[in-house]
């Protein structure tokens, strides 16, 4: 079995061997080692100041362009001069992520606790839900927009039915993952369906629970700023749009470095919540 096969575990140690998990490659990066001495920080630091410094002394060099590719310290600039302009953006993008993700997330927690209980459901349900997996939500923002305008439904939408499947396809192997000693020996003592699911099943699946809320919420987040660039008058995605329109390398940059930390931030967010609530199974 390969390392990309096995289910993540958030664990302090190295990683787990476990089941086979559907997310394969994505659902492993929930595993990583994480930091653990000041050493780590430092040689993070060293490189990253080599990369951005090695790059500022070529572009300067090679006398590039600023329209062709913009150096570090000007993005900088852009992003410190130009922030108050984009905050607001920002926070229509975060609306439409949190709003979207929420709703997202909670129907696909429920529809992968269905399918889990009623296996005939599933036999229902999975070709619609490998449909929406298939399907670059994108497409269909045009669509929406004609139906619910300009304003934040559409992309609300498009953002649940990218993140929910997301979490609805990793929550479900979570819920298998379950020893069926330790679920025989629970009906022993007389246990129901719905205790042995609160009591076992639930629990055990936190791993790859967070799994699939870090990777919807990434999904989510691509989901929204493509669906700001089809079609809005805000958004990060909007600002994307415009300023390479005009031109403007630097704060179109200075915008990519913002979701590059959204992602990151969500990312650590995640990754937290897993080592906190679900590091006992190391």
């Amino acid at each position: 079995m390969s390392d990309s096969d096995t289910i993540p575990e958030f664990r302090r140690g190295s990683a787990a061997a476990g089941n086979v998990g559907i997310t394969g490659g994505m659902s492993a990066l929930a595993s990583g080692p994480g930091i653990r001495s000041v050493g780590e920080v430092l040689a993070i630091v060293l490189v990253a100041i080599i990369v951005v410094g090695g790059t500022e002394l070529l572009l300067t060099l090679f006398q590039v362009p600023q329209y062709v590719l913009p150096k570090p310290s000007e993005i900088a600039v852009a992003l410190f001069t130009d922030f108050p302009l984009i905050a607001p953006h920002l926070g229509h993008t975060l609306v439409e992520l949190f709003a979207g993700f929420g709703v997202g997330a909670l129907v696909g927690l429920i529809l992968a606790a269905v399918i889990t209980q009623f296996p005939f459901v599933e036999k229902i349900i999975t070709p619609y839900i490998l449909l929406l997996v298939t399907t670059p939500m994108l497409a269909l923002v045009p669509l929406l927009i004609l139906r619910f305008g300009f304003g934040y439904e559409p992309r609300i939408i498009a953002v649940a039915l990218a993140s929910g499947p997301m979490v609805m396809i990793n929550a479900a192997t979570g819920f298998r993952r379950v020893d069926s000693g330790k679920i025989a020996l629970a009906r022993s003592y007389g246990a129901s369906t719905l205790q042995i699911f609160w009591k076992i099943r639930a629990p055990m699946a936190l791993p790859m629970i967070f799994v699939g809320l870090m990777v919807g919420s990434i999904f989510g987040l691509l989901t929204a700023v493509g669906a700001e660039m089809v079609g809005g008058g805000f958004g990060l995605g909007n600002r994307l749009t415009s300023y390479s329109s005009m031109i403007q390398m630097p704060q179109f940059f200075a915008v990519v470095l913002i979701l590059s930390i959204l992602g990151i931030l969500i990312y650590v967010l995640f990754f937290l919540l897993g080592k906190k609530f679900a590091s006992w199974e190391a």
